[in-house]
Formats: structure tokens, C-alpha cells, sequence
């Protein structure tokens, strides 16, 4: 029914960015969207029709619509006018989506007219309708008509008789192809298929018969053959379910599909290119084809089948790309996204199975509950529109009804907001992580990471992201110096220039020495690695060194839970027992050597999965094994699955509230269970389940599981969930749990007590209460900062100190020359301090800034830590001067902006 001819359009792979970048780079190449899409998912203003939209076709910059309703209205939340009426038919302009002045009205003597097929004459000049109707504007028909496109009436010269119901319709230059629910023509023998001149409607001897319902005609572009779709089993006698190629003038099989397309499932649509041809399929019931096919003309064989359940309604090739209309709920037979949600409109390249990013949405809608039914491609002004009719309510979200269209220009939707956290796990390097953002157009999107409030990014990374795979990007600062802390930001930007918010301030400090507890995951191989250390849902971080496995929050559960089971600043994930995990963003397979690791601490007496895998995400998965789980006596199992279900179970309790360590491993050499370092059991089994999917932790299915637990979630604490994809040895593990319980360095941040500025062009004033600092050389500011500084905790050293300080927002904050950081020798107070009673300063420098740029700005310094270490738990003065002549302006600990607060980050570990 409908054509379209295209050309490949080619992705570039791109990684950009200033430190090190993880993540999958698509650089767009001058598009409003990622190529080879060719439409935004922004919605466009447009009339809607008060019931189902079944039939769209476009001439001229104006847009049939046919359907079963009687009136359209204005746009939900805008647009002028008030209802019309419209009796199954309404044109509409192709650029505004408001009506023109073509008015047609289908009716019908008896039940409820509806009009189900639209579709153009080669030369564009006539439209022709079908569906269940006996008049157009009064004018006597029977189920099809044709209309004068230039003059918008009936042409009365065709008049052809159909019995009933007509679904689908194909015209070459002298005939049109008919498929519906009729069993006679003109009072002859035509069994759901039929061909009539265009002329004058007379039946041609076109046979093709069938005994089931015709959904869906096409004449392939050579005009050789017609294309057959519907509910169907033979054509002319022979087995060919849903789908049957035939002689376009006899109607004689050219091809027939027997077992080709399940018996439970019909095709509804068929489209065609300049190669191939696509249908789309509807099932009912258990074992169904949902999805969509496409097959070559060359020789009317299958190119790829889409196995996506979810009832696919239509599909449009164009410009290389598949757009599809359908519910689809369960991709992960093609490797998308499990069971779940539904995603009504898709888009795949013509040669391969895999989803595009552009994922527009609706809802269901109203009748059967389908939501889109149909599309078409309209153009105006050379500007093409892609148009969706069919039962659905709403479009992203908002309210719109039955029909909405989207440009090949003016993208306007920006990405999601990224969920941002930041770690340093040894001196000198930061990860600052965030999940890839979400754009329903853009799959190819640019990162730039903001730190301590720079105008400009100090990062740029381009990752790949589409709506059911938003793998996790990083980006490492390898210029964050050692016990200094640091705020991140990371905005998303699309193709068009779209820019989401900056993400939420995620700040680290980093440590001086390594953080040994996870740099032993890390150094033992982690694939995955969540600290669950994150402040804000729903994002978990992967803190693996691959950094790509990061997880997500299902129903907000407890984050930042302290003490966690690592000592040090990592904090622990609660969970209520009820409804609450964490899924894995990513879906994997598992080798045959793997090892899962976890610490938990509960009291619960209902038991619930701590760690395991599962083949759905977001739901409870009818495949799970590889996991941990406990009973309700509080004894741990780990479990695999080999055609029979095979265990390890602790002799003992761990419900005490304690904090307790427990890895399972499976290799070549079978199965083993460790509890707080210790071999608890093993089992000579070396096989798993095989099947792709996701790791759950605190929840998933436990049915037919030995000693099931009253819960299948878990209610308690978790922490340091990690898998690697290698068996860890007793060592490694006893290594893990002895780490965990190891000192910690310990990081203090103390703000200025007292900070004033000397003016040697004021020379008795007094800037105490000013919310300003300045340093210059020449005519002379000179800045001064006290600190109470505490003692170093017991059995501790000062192992670093950091001053840090932050630019105002005046013009030319910034400084070109060098400051130094000295100590005060001489007596001062904030309030008593000017230029003629200035203090005494002291050598040598403890440290100094190289220059600092223009803009407001955090900056940082190291300072001599022998110096400091002297002044620990007393008072401690600070002096920033400079030579030169140009001037640097800070924020005193008396401005509104109060994190720029002059002050000393101190790092105390073991000696």
C-alpha cells in the first residue's frame, strides 16, 4: 500500500573527551537527529478525530485520514478553533495538522460506516477508500470509492460492488487490488481478494481466493506481482498462511509460505521498498509472531526476522530505515529489552533487526486497546512529516488522540537529565560515572563533565544510548590532586543542540594513599562492581575498571545506609522485604567460570535473594539461577540450575544483624560457598543454565527453589556487590574479607575561623566583614586566612593538606600570576587587621597557585605537610601574596556563596 525508496546513511564512531573516556561514541554529522533516522519524536500540533484513525494517505501537502468517527477537534493544549464535524474521513493540512477544505462524509444505511483503506493513484490525482460504507456525500457506493483529489467529489464512473468489508487496497496506472471480508465482486466469486479497473470499477479476472480474511495488499514495484496478507491459510487452495505472492493479472500463486509465519498469528500490513518488502504481524495466544519480516524481491525470500512480541499494526520503509507501529512489550529474543512496559512506535534499519534511536510513545488508547494503526509519510514546503493514526489517547505522555505527526526538522526535546556520581580509589584520579541520558530521537549524545563550578567542561565524552539500553559512561580527571575534595556536573547534549540540566553535584575528596578494599575487587577482575554509594535514585554506579555494568533502583530503596560493611567512607543499600532491588542495566550472558560476591546484614526471619542472575529485568524472571539466597532460618544457599535444581547450603545462621561476607564460584573445578573468608561447602557440578539476562540483587524468583524462604525479597542491608568473570581463590576472597576491616584514612575539612584582605590604597582600612579576598603585588593586596585545626586523631599522621579556595564572579577574578601560600608569624585579627598593622609572614612557602584562570572557580593547592603537621590542634595562620601586578579575587568566608569558603582539607591515615 505504500512505497518508498531510500539510501543507507552512515555512523560515525567517535570518543572524545580531555582525561580518559568510557563509552560507545556516535558523533551525529550535522543532522537534527541521529542518523539514519528522519523524524524527531517531538510531537507536532495536530486535529484529532473523536474515534479510530485506520487509513492515511498524502498528496499535494495535504494528509487523508479515515477511520470510524464523526467529528475532529483542535490539538490537546493548543491551537484555535472548536469541533467539526467529520464523518469517517477528514483532510488535513500536512504542514499545520488543521483541516482543509476537502469534506467528505462515509456513511452507510444500516450498522456503523467506517472507512478502513486510502491509498493514491500513480499520478496522484485520485484517492481511493474502502472499508464498510454505501455513500460518499450522498453519493451511492459500495464499500469503494474514488474521489477527485483537484475537486475533493465522487467520481461516479467507478462503480464497483463489494459485499462487505474492504481492509486493504493497491492501484497501479489501470486497476485496483481489494482485500477484506467480501466473498463476491459484482455478484461474482471473489474470496477476499479481487482486482477492478480503475476506470469504471469493472471486476478483472483476477483470482486469487482465499479462506480467511485479506489484511493487506501490495503490487511489488515491478508491477509483476501482488503481495497478499491476512488472516488466511490457502490461496486458491494452496497452504499459505497470512502471507502469499501472486500473478497481478491472473492472481495465480507466485509463491506460496506454508508453515512460513505461526498458525496463531495474521499479517496486518505490508510495505515495500526498492528491494524488498516488510510485513507486519499480529498473534494471539501462547508461541505467537509478533514482530515484523522483511523479505528481498529478488527472490522473495526472508532478509531478518524481528521476533519482538507485541502486535505489530503497520510498517514504513523509508530512507532506509523501518518505522514500525505496534505494542511491543518483549524484545529479548532479538537481545532488547525483556517483558515489560509497552513501546508502541520503532524504527530499525531495512537491512538488520536492531532498534534506532527513535522511540516517540503513546498509550494504548481506546476499542481494542492497540494504540497506533497506521502511518504515512507527508510533505510540504520540502519538509516530510511522518503521520500515526490509530486508537491510542495520548503521545509522549500528553494528551492527543487517534493522530499525530512528527517533522524531519526542528528538533526541540533535550535529553534526560544525567545521574552523575564521582569516586577516586588512590591519589591523583577521579571516575566521575553517570548513566547515559535519554533522548527519543538522539541515540548518539555529547557529555560535558563541569567540575567545582567551571563555566567551561574540563571533560567531553560522546556515548551511544537508546530508551532500553543506557549503558554507564565515565570520564577519569587525572589532574585531581591528592586529599583534595572536588564537586562534578555532567549536562547531555543532542544533534541538534538540545542541552539537558546540569546533573545534581556529586563531590569526592581525594584519598593519598590507595583505598585497598576496592582495589582488590578491581585489581581481582570485577566485571561489575556496585559500592552502592550513590545520594540520589535511581542510578547504581559500576565501579568496575570496565565501568559499563551500572544498575538501577526498582522502588526506592534505602540508599547511604551507615556504617556500611567496608571501613571507611563507602556507605550500604537497604531494602524493605516487599517490593524493592536493584537490575542490572545491561543484559549479559555468563561463561562457565564466574564468581558473585556480596556483604549483607539482616535480622530477617523470612528469608530472600541476596545476589542473583535472572532473564527478565524489571520483573520477576521465569529463568533465574546463579544466585544466593536465605532461608528463613537464616542459613545461605547458593543454587544453579541444570535441568534440576543444585546446592550449597551453610550449617549455620547469619540472620544477627552483623555484617558477614559471603562469595559462591563456579568453574572447572565445580562449585563453591564462602562465608567471612571461609569455605562453607562445595558441589561438583560445573554446568548453569545458559541463557542471556540481568543481575538482580535483594529480589527475584525463588519458585522451586529447596528451603524457599516466606520471601522471595529481601529485607536488610547490602553492600559491595561484585562479579567477576573468573573463579576468585580462597586466597583472593580471605584477602577481601580481611580488607574490609582494615584502617581507613580519614579525611577532615575545616573552613576559615577568621579571613580578611590588606589595601595598600587603603591603607587604615579594615576588610573584615567583607565577603572578598584579593592578592596582588603591586599596588599591594595581601589576603589573610586563620584555621582551628584539630589534632591528629589517635594512632594517625597528617598525610596531606590541601588549601582550597574559590574565584568571585567579578570581571577578571583571575589572576596570570604566580601566589603563594606562606605562613603568618605575626599577631592579627579579622577585625583589626589593615594595611599599616598588617602581620609578620614566614618562609618558606608552603605552596603556591601557578596562575589562575578568569571565572568563578573552585581551585586547589597541596600544601607542605611537615608545616601544617606542626600547627595540628591549635590555630593556624595563612598568608596568600603575590608579585605580580595583576590582581586575584576570592570569596571570604562572609559571602552568600558560601561554598566558597576558604579551606584546609586534611588527610590522616596510619603512620
Amino acid at each position: 500500500m505504500r512505497r518508498s525508496r531510500g539510501t543507507a546513511i552512515a555512523l560515525a564512531l567517535s570518543l572524545a573527551g580531555t582525561g580518559a573516556a568510557i563509552g560507545l561514541g556516535l558523533v551525529p554529522q550535522a543532522a537534527a537527529v541521529t542518523p539514519p533516522v528522519a523524524f524527531t519524536a517531538d510531537a507536532l500540533s495536530t486535529w484529532q478525530p473523536n474515534g479510530v484513525v485506520w487509513a492515511l494517505a498524502e498528496t499535494g501537502g495535504q494528509v487523508f485520514v479515515g477511520g470510524t468517527f464523526s467529528t475532529v477537534r483542535p490539538p490537546s493544549g493548543g491551537g484555535g478553533g472548536s469541533e467539526q464535524s467529520a464523518v469517517n474521513f477528514v483532510a488535513l493540512d500536512a504542514a499545520t495538522g488543521a483541516p482543509t477544505s476537502c469534506e467528505l462524509d462515509f456513511t452507510v444505511g444500516g450498522g456503523t460506516a467506517t472507512v478502513r483503506a486510502l491509498t493514491l493513484s500513480p499520478d496522484k490525482k485520485t484517492l481511493y477508500a474502502g472499508g464498510y460504507f454505501g455513500a460518499v456525500n450522498g453519493t451511492p457506493v459500495s464499500s469503494v470509492a474514488a474521489i477527485d483529489v483537484a475537486t475533493c467529489t465522487v467520481k461516479t464512473s467507478f462503480r464497483p460492488a463489494f459485499a462487505a468489508t474492504v481492509r486493504a487496497l493497491a492501484v497501479t496506472g489501470d486497476t485496483v487490488y481489494a482485500g477484506g471480508d467480501f466473498l463476491t465482486v459484482a455478484g461474482q466469486p471473489r474470496q477476499r481478494f479481487a482486482a477492478v479497473a480503475t476506470a469504471d470499477g469493472a471486476l478483472r479476472p483476477f483470482t486469487a481466493n482465499a479462506d480467511d480474511p485479506g489484511r493487506a495488499v501490495e503490487v511489488t514495484p515491478d508491477g509483476e506481482n501482488v503481495l497478499l496478507g491476512g488472516d488466511f491459510f490457502t490461496v486458491n487452495g494452496t497452504n499459505s498462511h497470512a502471507l502469499a505472492v501472486v500473478d497481478a493479472t491472473t492472481g495465480a500463486l507466485t509463491r506460496s509460505y506454508p508453515g512460513f509465519i505461526e498458525n496463531n498469528s495474521v499479517v496486518k500490513d505490508i510495505a515495500t521498498d526498492a528491494t524488498g518488502f516488510y510485513t507486519a504481524n499480529e498473534g494471539t495466544g501462547g508461541g505467537v509472531f509478533d514482530g515484523r519480516i522483511a523479505l528481498d524481491l529478488s527472490d522473495l525470500n526472508q532478509r531478518w526476522r524481528d521476533t519482538c512480541l507485541g502486535a505489530t499494526q503497520a510498517v514504513l520503509p523509508y530512507q532506509s530505515v523501518l518505522y514500525s507501529a505496534s505494542h511491543a512489550h518483549d524484545c529479548s529474543s532479538v537481545g532488547e529489552f525483556p517483558d515489560g512496559r509497552r513501546h508502541h512506535l520503532l524504527a530499525q534499519p531495512t537491512a538488520s533487526v536492531g532498534k534506532l534511536g527513535w522511540a516517540p510513545d503513546t498509550n494504548d488508547g481506546i476499542g481494542e486497546g492497540i494504540g497506533p494503526r497506521v502511518m504515512t509519510i507527508g510533505s510540504k514546503g520540502g519538509t516530510p512529516y511522518l503521520w500515526v493514526g490509530g486508537e491510542f489517547t495520548t503521545v509522549n505522555e500528553a494528551a492527543q488522540q487517534s493522530l499525530t505527526r512528527f517533522s524531519s526538522t526542528g528538533d526541540t526535546g533535550a535529553p534526560t537529565v544525567p545521574v552523575a556520581s564521582a569516586v577516586s580509589f588512590k591519589p591523583g584520579e577521579v571516575q566521575v560515572r553517570w548513566r547515559t541520558s535519554l533522548d527519543l530521537d538522539d541515540s548518539a549524545l555529547t557529555y560535558k563533565i563541569y567540575r567545582n563550578g567551571a563555566a567551561g567542561p574540563i571533560g567531553i565524552v560522546t556515548a551511544d544510548s537508546l530508551f532500553f539500553r543506557r549503558p554507564q559512561a565515565s570520564w577519569t580527571d587525572t589532574t585531581a590532586s591528592p586529599g583534595q575534595s572536588y564537586t562534578y556536573r555532567v549536562t547531555a547534549t543532542d544533534a541538534a543542540g538540545n542541552t539537558s540540566a546540569l546533573s545534581g553535584t556529586s563531590t569526592v575528596t581525594v584519598p593519598t594513599s590507595v583505598d585497598a578494599y576496592p582495589n582488590a575487587v578491581r585489581t581481582d577482575g570485577a566485571q561489575q562492581y556496585w559500592r552502592y554509594d550513590e545520594s540520589a535514585a535511581p542510578f547504581v554506579a559500576d565501579s568496575s575498571d570496565g565501568g559499563n555494568q551500572s544498575g538501577i533502583h526498582l522502588n526506592g530503596p534505602a540508599l547511604r545506609q551507615t556504617p556500611g560493611a567496608v571501613t571507611g567512607a563507602s556507605t550500604a543499600i537497604g531494602f524493605n522485604g516487599t517490593d524493592q532491588q536493584v537490575y542490572g542495566d545491561k543484559r549479559q550472558s555468563i561463561g562457565g567460570s564466574y564468581s558473585i560476591e556480596t556483604w549483607f546484614k539482616t535480622n530477617t526471619t523470612r528469608g530472600g535473594k541476596l545476589l542473583g542472575f535472572g532473564n527478565n529485568q524489571d520483573r520477576n524472571s521465569s529463568q533465574y539461577d546463579k544466585h544466593i539466597y536465605m532461608t528463613n532460618d537464616g542459613r545461605l544457599v547458593y543454587g544453579v540450575y541444570t535441568g534440576a535444581t543444585r546446592t550449597i547450603t551453610t550449617p549455620g545462621s547469619y540472620n544477627d544483624n552483623q555484617w558477614h561476607h559471603v562469595v559462591a564460584t563456579q568453574g572447572p573445578g565445580g562449585m563453591t560457598l564462602y562465608v567471612d573468608g571461609v569455605q562453607r561447602g562445595t558441589l561438583n557440578v560445573t554446568t548453569h543454565e545458559n541463557y542471556t539476562g540481568f543481575w538482580h540483587v535483594g529480589a527475584d524468583n525463588l519458585g522451586g527453589w529447596p528451603d524457599r524462604p516466606t520471601s522471595d525479597f529481601w529485607a536488610g542491608q547490602l553492600d559491595e556487590s561484585a562479579v567477576y568473570p573468573t573463579v576468585l581463590s580462597a586466597a583472593q576472597v580471605q584477602n577481601h574479607h580481611t580488607l574490609a576491616s582494615a584502617p581507613a584514612d580519614s579525611v577532615v575539612e575545616v573552613t576559615a575561623a577568621e579571613d580578611t584582605y590588606a589595601n595598600a590604597g587603603a591603607p587604615g582600612t579594615n576588610y573584615g566583614t567583607s565577603g572578598s579576598l584579593a592578592v596582588r603585588g603591586s599596588a599591594l593586596y595581601a589576603s589573610y586566612l586563620r584555621f582551628n585545626l584539630p589534632a591528629a586523631p589517635a594512632g594517625t599522621v597528617l598525610k596531606s593538606a590541601t588549601l582550597g579556595i574559590k574565584t568571585s564572579t567579578m570581571s577578571g577574578a583571575g589572576t596570570t600570576d604566580t601566589v603563594s601560600v606562606v605562613p603568618i608569624t605575626g599577631a592579627w585579627t579579622e577585625g583589626g587587621t589593615t594595611y599599616t598593622n598588617r602581620p609578620a609572614l614566614g618562609t618558606p612557602a608552603l605552596g603556591s597557585f601557578a596562575g589562575i584562570p578568569d571565572g568563578s572557580a573552585a581551585h586547589s593547592t597541596g600544601l607542605d605537610t611537615a608545616g601544617v603537621a606542626g600547627a595540628l590542634g591549635g590555630s593556624y595562620g595563612l598568608a596568600l601574596t603575590s608579585a605580580g601586578t595583576d590582581a586575584l579575587w576570592l570569596w571570604s568566608s562572609e559571602a552568600a556563596a558560601g561554598e566558597g569558603t576558604p579551606r584546609l582539607t586534611l588527610t590522616f591515615g596510619a603512620p
